[in-house]
């Protein structure tokens, strides 16, 4: 008889009421606050460009096509390459594994552009930014992944809007504390050196989201070990490339939006201080305080957008009202002079809306083995767009003026929003899941195991009945009729699957 080793005595005298279980309240939300702050430094990093935009021109003698070059380059790998880390997140590395690899990579491309600043080299400073890209929104896949592992049902849209708040909250605190930090280093160093040192300072915020992702990677294997939870991934069968082209129809519309949305929302914000001061007639100070309240709003009102959905479900309605309540916004910043404010503020609290509604959509379609991938392909399309877009707009502004800019972003909109009506009907089409209430959702749940378990029962009661009836009575029994119950109960399993599949598990230690 084999000794039992002291971790796991240590995982059977392990208390589920203690807080160090993985399955108590306490323990989750020490791992939710590390799966915040694990995106953190890389939003913080990639916005330091724009905190900094004068002193890149004054001090590394930038022109403008330069300066724009440091954030196109960093979106046109993530086409790829945000496909590729799902994927290999989902077939090679594994959750753990591969967020450690991207923030590894993230930290790395921030040092190394930090040095090409410092040594005012532009070309090692386009590597750094190149390396950034390559690990960032991978990353960013790496962490919805880890969100929907640990979180499921009605925490879901909750915890998807405060790890994105954390997320654009490094943004926002990007551009409070650059310029100061910019200002005590220039009392030691000059020139472009100044700016280097800056961004090196700047870089250590990776650093800290890097051991951040170490630790949360230690709790993951813990409570894989205590919960059992690899001997359930080990029995679902292994994804491969090509089930990308079984994925419902439903996954390709959510895709669609996370395209045409977010056109009508990056690009604004990257144009807007111009479009502010252009049409308004502000002062660049004021336009930058406009201009920011979409990320603001965001970072503040998501945690509560989430749990609005938590409480009432209903996704798809929320993300068809924040696309409308979007395009109002646009309409009334193209079309009339009232205070831009409103505009702002309205598109602030839609995007948020939004982002809280459509992306727990994701682990709703697709099954737990696929998801990595999923949430690739939904970042890599979104990047394809941006990419091409901010150049597209650029041309639009230079040819035609903000107003036939606002016309485009209109057009996404409507897009999208005739993409989320037909998610609806799609959904309505299959018992409409997507847009149920949490009650509904978890009545079909047990409706569906007590069908399961049903199944089963009668597949074993007529497996005994098999062997105990005499032979002369087989001729009795109508083919057809036996055929019709075969069909039927095939039916019934295919459905009870389909919904299992569909819905989230809200037992967390069960599902665990």
């Amino acid at each position: 008889m084999e000794n039992p080793t002291s971790s796991d005595m240590r995982s059977v005298q392990l208390s589920p009421d203690s807080w160090l279980h993985p399955a108590n309240k306490v323990h989750r939300f020490l791992a939710l606050l590390l799966m915040c702050f694990l995106c953190f430094g890389s939003y913080f990093c990639y916005d330091t460009p724009g905190a900094l935009a004068d002193n890149f021109k004054g001090d590394s003698h930038l022109n403008t096509s330069q300066f724009a070059l440091l954030y196109s380059i960093y979106s046109w790998p993530n086409v790829i390459l945000c496909f590729i880390g799902g994927y290999l997140i989902d077939r090679y590395f594994g959750i753990r594994f591969g967020t450690i690899i991207y923030m590894v990579i993230v930290t790395i491309g921030a040092i190394v552009f930090a040095t090409g600043v410092y040594i005012n080299v532009y070309w090692l400073m386009i590597l750094g930014r190149f390396i950034f890209g390559i690990g960032g929104e991978s990353l960013q896949v790496a962490v919805n992944s880890y969100v929907v592992l640990w979180f499921k049902g009605k925490e879901l849209n909750m915890v998807f809007g405060l790890q994105l708040s954390f997320s654009r909250f490094g943004s926002t605190v990007n551009f409070w504390v650059m310029e100061p930090i910019y200002r005590w280093v220039a009392n030691y160093y000059g020139g472009y050196e100044r700016l280097g040192v800056a961004l090196f300072i700047a870089s250590f915020t990776c650093v800290g989201s890097l051991i951040c992702g170490l630790i949360l990677g230690w709790m993951d294997y813990r409570a894989e070990k205590i919960l059992g939870r690899h001997e359930e991934q080990n029995d679902q069968e292994p994804f491969r490339l090509l089930d990308i082209l079984h994925f419902k129809r439903v996954f390709w519309l959510v895709s669609v939006i996370c395209v045409a949305y977010y056109l009508a929302i990056f690009p604004f914000i990257a144009l807007g201080k111009l479009f502010f001061e252009r049409k308004f007639d502000f002062s660049p100070q004021d336009a930058n305080t406009v201009n920011s309240m979409v990320y603001l709003l965001s970072a503040a009102l998501s945690p509560f957008f989430g749990i609005l959905i938590d409480k009432t479900g209903r996704n798809v309605m929320w993300v068809i009202i924040s696309t409308i309540t979007t395009i109002g916004s646009h309409f009334l910043l193209a079309f009339t002079f009232v205070n831009p404010y409103v505009g702002v503020i309205s598109l602030g609290i839609s995007y948020s809306l939004l982002a809280s509604g459509l992306w727990p959509l994701v682990a709703l379609i697709v099954p737990n083995n696929q998801l990595g991938t999923a949430y690739g392909i939904c970042q890599a399309v979104q990047n394809l767009g941006l990419a091409t877009v901010l150049i597209l707009a650029g041309v639009i502004v230079d040819k035609y003026g903000y107003m036939m800019l606002e016309m485009f972003f209109l057009g996404c909109l409507f897009i999208s929003l005739i993409a989320a009506i037909l998610i609806y009907i799609v959904d309505s089409a299959n018992n409409g899941v997507l847009n149920m209430s949490p009650s509904m959702r978890e009545s079909m749940t047990d409706t569906s195991e007590c069908r399961d378990e049903t199944a089963n029962l009668l597949e074993h009661e007529d497996s005994s009945d098999q062997e105990v009836t005499d032979s002369r009575e087989r001729p009795s029994v109508d083919p057809q009729e036996s055929q019709r119950d075969f069909t039927q109960s095939q039916s019934d399993r295919i459905r009870s699957r389909y919904i299992a599949q569909l819905l989230p598990n809200t037992n967390i230690p069960e599902r665990q």
